[in-house]
């Protein structure tokens, strides 16, 4: 198919400085394209330095690497990927140094690579600070003016050492001098938060500067040192410290110095003369703007084709002539700067911080991050801003001409780019995510829009409900059962889940990625009760009849069934790797219809000629654990837990992450049976009927196996066995007859056994419409389809017995450490439990054995519930709320939900209390009428009773609490936690104050304390692969020992990463934080502080200032603030780290245990002995309750606190430690191992020392003032000592190699850790924890 014309654009659209673009990024941190490429793969011969990658690896390693991580990662490649030869087209091209020289400043060199545009060298001009002011101008390089989507490559003369010249400055025309004003009005605004906290342009908030007083690097403002420790004020506020119950909210956002912005200017708008009248643009007047500055001036300002001057209109009286002296001026600012004085100096004041602060602190993230609470602002004039509101001006159409975009296009013509090699792949995976964050901030504008009401229906004769909407080349639909479409499958309910299991679907084949097949934009939004779905439109399809549309699939869920040979052929593709099994269903006329997807899933070709699918509600296999079915008799382990159970709608799927694992499960049952059979057979290979039958126990098969290997040589273990299995398996499959029918009947006894659709391989696929209502299947196809009910019955087993035990043993172990909602539902989603499962997860907890070590993850649990009931109650209470009610209507649910206070009352205006007088039967009126207010009436009381239903009938538990103060005496809850949790689940943002929950005289939230309800929005997230095989390649080589070579493939894959995302995203700030973690263990210091100071930047902005990552983040950047000896720094990272753990959680976790030890050890270090003691004593109390007195953690922390007791002189408490330490070691490692000998030194100089002070003593009672006394070691601790303790702590040990001067890991946790244990979203976990893989260093 021929690209559309939108192609030529697509390079400089890639490089717009909307939000997530390139452009808007600073220099440095996001290279652009061909940089990348050119530094990606410098390993290869090409690369002019001709250095390896690798130390003393082949040059071609790395893309090595990136193939073994394909095949590991099961993915097939595209048949272009067999050649390095492909791969190497243009890494040739190299970065170079241009000058440039434009007016009134020295010319300055500047780093550009060949594959950039001369767009992107504006953009350097545009953000830099002397520069910054001008927008309209063009770059000439020996007097020819060069096109700014040109690439650097493909200008004739261009190389190293040119002199780029900015000319005389171009005239403007109404679109320049638009963007001239925008400009100036973003640097004007460049420090205020405003646009953050307002969940505007992928703004976000970031306060890791308020903790280290600027940039931690050289640039920042001061770097301290070990000198400077007696000014050092350790002193923790009074709520971080061990035991307090105070959790103050203000804290969370601390207000920047820097945000209270220098005035520059009272008001900059657009002036009411607009637009100029015919007579004055034949003058050139293109615009007129109104100002007053801070002076209290007066001036209106006319734009022209020459530039900025002073005309004499005044607000009420036209005059555009020139003022005098009227001060024309190119750029806005030079005109500011000769009106008003204190413009000039607090423009120039704050340019400079702009530039000083850390670029990660300004760049626009992919996706909108909204913060769920806020300071009082003041609503300051904007004219932009205003301008915004009322345009359709998405941030685009500066930059491409035409108005609305064709989202469709341009979501499929992305897909359709080449991807034979590295270089067109990066542009592909660029392009898709670019379109992706873009569609999703549309689509998210276009929903609010439309539940606001703000846009015009396109059946508006139609009820409320059932209404659609176009906007912007987006579909909006709302989640409700139009038209009894899913009657049988729970109506309403149905119809509000059906979109985000669509979403998967897309998610799913999107990643599959196979070429001809297309799926639609997909965005789901919940915003103010309502669920919409936007979607991008299939070209023609508003023109047809969807009958006509349709030619695979079902209109009516199974009546009329369709199918197509193209369809079946795309489909068959995907099979493989989603595991769906072609099948046959029967059509209303019985007419058999081969399917290779559920009968809902539907296909159209566009009038594009793209065959198109859609309703992928149904992609995965159904839940049977919440779909009882007549006559189907479940597996016993169900019945145990009370399943089949009646669920309120019939579209429960398994996840994803669930049929994977069932199916490796399966493997690995279907590759030890086979085994056994083999080892059998060689056990009787003298008998002729040697095979092992299918149900022949294991026991029997694994004593012939002994036997076998004392008669047999060859057999040496089970994993010879399986080695031949997996031999026998592939010869088989390859059918060359060389098998003999013994090893065949082999293969087929295990396929049959575990359930495999051939029976020469294994291969398990699920038939997506078994149990589904309405689908008929033939006759023929009755085996098959009983042979697929086991199948889900057995899938659905497997989760109760295998996935929900899995999960609790690994938090048991604290492989898996959540610490709020997100990250538990993060946890069970990762191995593919539902969150309807969530009762079934807490009870089982209930009934574990060690119950105590498992108090965390029951306290979130009941906390995730509590949460989740509310959030349903709380999205039909507000469908109920028209929009002048909303924040009287939100307070009270908060005050319903959380207050001491027993009775609180909604404050409706007073024409509502009126109407409610007068209405009192019109409180069930239908939703969408303005004047409900039903929500008024509800109290305390009933909604915890509906809370404790909702709970019992949606996750099947019963809460024993009946308000919110029982809540949280019965399960230690936080209502500040819980706050939390129902806005961000809700998307409501409140006023950042402290609220006092508990008062009984008065509710806790008023209407003013409800700022604003924000959407929460699902979408797809687009990955880069190569940059992710990559990683995963560093990660193996890491894990190997080999850490340069996995440092350098690290560095690639970050390279990649930025190339596709930008420079803001998670998966950038999970290679951001393993690099730091590889340059700390290799010694190098500043670069780990540097990476990972970018870390913690990144997850503040892109997963939000409290999330549980940012707290790791905050957690590792004050070791590396340690080591490179700035240790106020550490301390107020550390103390904010353990802020954000109280709010988030509360004290009573593992990870407080690692913190609480951080922090002691740095008190320690700087002699702050008693405040010490109350952190390491409180990390002792903790570790011993989750990880059991005897573990050898608690063993560290002994030790640690005899450390502080020994500087204190306290000898009789440190060896009391000392002992208990002693006594793990010895039995838990025996005597003669390093740390029990390490222990009893230790306890022979306390004992020395304690017997020499008591000799002192016992000297001065004696002879008093004439006493000999002999000096004693008091010892402060060395930093180096305090460092040492902080990396055991931590999981880092590390010896410096002979002859070498880098250094190696000694703990097999480190290699882990660093390899990335703390894994990328998409990557599966390693198989120890971060807490396991340290307990193996202590």
């Amino acid at each position: 198919m021929q690209l559309p014309s939108l192609f030529p654009s697509l390079l400089s659209w890639l490089n717009s400085s909307v939000p997530g673009g390139m452009l808007g990024a600073p220099r440095g941190e996001d290279r652009p394209f061909a940089h990348i490429l050119s530094k990606s793969l410098s390993s290869l011969p090409e690369h002019p330095s001709g250095v390896p990658l690798m130390n003393g690896s082949g040059p071609h390693e790395s893309l090595k690497g990136e193939k073994d991580a394909r095949q590991n990662g099961h993915e097939e490649t595209d048949p272009g990927e067999d050649g390095n030869d492909q791969e190497v087209i243009v890494i040739q091209d190299t970065g170079f140094t241009v000058k440039i020289c434009a007016p009134g400043i020295e010319p300055f060199s500047l780093q550009v690579s060949p594959q950039e545009m001369v767009q992107e060298i504006h953009q350097v001009l545009m953000d830099r600070e002397d520069t910054c002011h001008r927008t309209c101008f063009s770059l000439q390089l020996d007097g020819n003016v060069l096109d700014n989507f040109a690439e650097l490559k493909t200008i004739e003369g261009l190389q190293e050492g040119s002199l780029l010249k900015v000319p005389f400055p171009l005239p403007y025309t109404v679109r320049e001098a638009r963007i001239h004003v925008r400009h100036i009005r973003d640097l004007l605004k460049s420090l205020d938060p405003s646009d953050a906290f307002n969940g505007v342009d992928c703004n976000s908030l970031s306060f890791l500067s308020v903790f280290t007083e600027g940039d931690l690097g050289d640039s920042g403002k001061r770097k301290k040192k070990g000198t400077e420790m007696e000014q050092i004020d350790c002193t923790p506020p009074e709520h971080i410290l061990p035991g307090s119950k105070e959790r103050p909210l203000c804290a969370l956002q601390p207000q920047n110095r820097d945000w209270k912005p220098l005035q520059c200017l009272k008001v900059l708008t657009m002036s009411g003369w607009n637009p100029p009248p015919g007579n004055r643009k034949m003058h050139g007047d293109l615009m007129y703007l109104y100002v007053i500055t801070v002076e209290d001036r007066h001036v209106s300002i006319t734009a022209s084709t020459r530039g900025f001057y002073l005309n004499q209109s005044t607000a009420y009286s036209f005059n555009p002539k020139p003022a005098n002296p009227s001060f024309l001026s190119h750029s806005l600012v030079e005109l500011l700067n000769q009106i008003s004085p204190t413009f000039k100096k607090n423009f120039s004041a704050l340019q400079k911080k702009r530039v000083q602060r850390h670029p990660f602190e300004r760049i626009a993230t992919p996706f909108q991050v909204y913060s769920w609470t806020a300071p009082q602002a003041e609503h300051a004039m904007d004219c932009v801003r205003a301008e915004d509101a009322y345009t359709s001006r998405l941030g685009y159409e500066e930059h491409i001409p035409g108005q609305t975009r064709d989202w469709n296009e341009e979501l499929q013509t992305t897909r359709e780019l080449p991807r034979k090699n590295l270089p067109e792949r990066l542009l592909r995976e660029r392009a898709i995510f670019k379109v992706h964050s873009d569609f999703t901030a549309a689509a998210t504008r276009g929903a609010m829009a439309v539940i606001d009401g703000n846009v015009m229906a396109i059946n508006p004769s139609e009820e409320t409900k059932m209404q659609m909407f176009i906007w912007n080349n987006i579909f909006f639909s709302l989640g409700f059962d139009v038209r009894d479409h899913y009657k049988d499958f729970g109506g309403d309910v149905a119809a509000y889940v059906a979109p985000t299991n669509d979403l998967n679907g897309v998610r799913t084949y999107n990643a599959v990625d196979v070429e001809g097949l297309y799926t639609l934009g997909t965005v789901v939004v919940d915003y103010r009760g309502y669920r919409v779905t936007a979607q991008s439109i299939i070209p023609g399809i508003l023109e047809r009849e969807q009958e006509q549309s349709v030619i695979y699939g079902s209109i009516d869920f199974g009546k009329t069934v369709v199918s197509h040979p193209k369809y079946l052929e795309l489909l068959e593709k995907t099979s493989r790797p989603l595991k769906i099994q072609k099948h046959k269903v029967l059509n209303d006329k019985n007419e058999e219809v081969e399917l290779c997807s559920s009968v809902e899933c539907k296909g159209i070709i566009g009038n594009d000629g793209r065959h198109y699918i859609l309703d992928l509600l149904r992609t995965f296999p159904p839940d049977l654990n919440f779909l009882p079915v007549e006559g189907e008799e479940m597996p016993e382990e169900c019945k145990k837990m009370g399943f089949p159970k009646q669920h309120r709608h019939k579209l429960c799927c398994l996840r994803q992450e669930l049929v994977d694992a069932f199916v490796e499960h399966r493997y690995l049952l279907f590759m030890k049976l086979a085994a056994l059979q083999l080892m059998q057979q060689k056990a009787n290979k003298q008998e002729s009927s040697g095979a092992l039958e299918n149900g022949a126990s294991p026991e029997n098969g694994t004593a012939d196996s002994e036997k076998s290997e004392s008669e047999d040589g060859k057999i040496d273990d089970n994993v010879t066995g399986l080695d031949q299995v997996k031999e026998l398996a592939e010869t088989i499959a390859s059918d060359d007859g060389t098998v003999d029918p013994k090893s065949r009947e082999v293969i087929r006894n295990a396929c049959k056994a575990v359930g495999s659709i051939s029976d020469t391989s294994f291969d398990i696929r699920f038939n997506p419409d078994i149990f589904s209502p309405g689908v008929r299947f033939p006759e023929s196809s009755k085996e098959e389809v009983q042979d697929q009910k086991q199948l889900l019955k057995d899938a659905a087993a497997f989760l109760l017995s295998c996935q929900i035990p899995g999960l609790v043993k690994d938090c048991l172990d604290h492989t898996v450490l959540p610490m709020d909602g997100a990250t538990l539902a993060e946890a069970m989603h990762q191995r593919g439990i539902n969150m309807r499962y969530l009762g079934k997860v807490i009870n089982f907890i209930t009934k574990t054995p060690g119950r105590s070590q498992l108090d965390h993850i029951f306290k979130i649990g009941i906390s995730e519930l509590i949460t989740r009931s509310a959030k349903h109650i709380f999205k039909t209470y507000l469908q109920g709320v028209e929009l002048s009610g909303l924040s009287a209507a939100i307070s009270h649910f908060l005050n319903c939900f959380l207050s001491s206070f027993p009775n609180p009352i909604a404050h409706l205006p007073a024409d509502e209390l009126v109407s409610k007088k007068k209405n009192k039967k019109r409180k069930n009126r239908n939703l969408g009428n303005a004047d409900n207010t039903a929500w008024a009436s509800m109290t305390p009381q009933e909604l915890w009773k509906n809370i404790c239903s909702e709970a019992k009938n949606y996750f099947d538990f019963s809460l024993e609490c009946e308000n919110a103060d029982q809540a949280a005496e019965v399960y230690n809850l936080q209502k500040i936690t819980l706050l939390r949790e129902i806005s961000l689940k809700t998307g409501v943002q409140i006023l950042l104050k402290e609220y006092n929950f508990d008062n009984r005289h008065k509710p806790t939230f008023t209407e003013e304390d409800i700022l604003n309800i924000f959407p929460v929005v699902k979408h797809v997230n687009p990955k880069a692969s190569d940059a992710f095989h990559f990683f995963q390649s560093g990660q193996a080589k890491v894990q190997q020992g080999f850490l340069k070579e996995g440092c350098e493939l690290i560095n690639e894959a970050l390279n990649l990463f930025n190339n596709v995302y930008g420079a803001m995203h998670v998966e950038i700030c999970a290679c951001l934080r393993l690099l730091a973690r590889l340059n700390y263990i290799m010694g190098d210091y500043s670069e780990a502080l540097s990476n990972q100071q970018k870390a913690v930047l990144m997850s503040e902005r892109v997963l939000g200032i409290e999330h549980p990552n940012t707290i790791q983040e905050y957690m590792h950047l004050a070791l590396y603030c340690f080591a490179n000896s700035q240790l106020s720094t550490a301390l107020n990272l550390l103390y904010r780290a353990r802020y954000l753990m109280l709010l988030v959680f509360g004290e009573d976790h593992p990870e407080m245990a690692l913190l609480d030890n951080n922090i002691g050890l740095v008190l320690h270090g700087v002699m702050e002995y008693d405040l010490s003691l109350r952190f390491l004593e409180n990390a002792l109390a903790i570790s011993s309750k989750y990880h059991g007195s005897k573990s050898l953690k608690v063993a560290l922390s002994h030790h640690l606190v005899a450390r502080v007791y020994e500087s204190k002189a306290e000898f009789r408490s440190a060896l009391q430690h000392e002992k208990e330490g002693y006594t793990i070691y010895k039995n838990q490692l025996g005597e003669h191992h390093e740390k029990t000998k390490e222990s009893s030194e230790y306890l022979k100089y306390l004992t020395q020392q304690a017997v020499a002070l008591q000799r002192t003593m016992n000297e001065i009672y004696k002879n008093g003032s004439n006493a000999n006394i002999m000096p004693l070691k008091f010892t402060a601790p060395s930093m180096a000592s305090v460092l040492e303790q902080l990396n055991i702590i931590n999981g880092i040990l590390f010896i410096p190699l002979s002859g070498q001067d880098h250094y190696c890991v000694t703990c097999p946790w480190v290699a882990l850790q660093a390899a990335g244990s703390w894994h990328l979203p998409s990557s599966p976990a390693l198989s120890l924890s971060p807490r396991q893989q340290r307990d193996s260093c202590v």
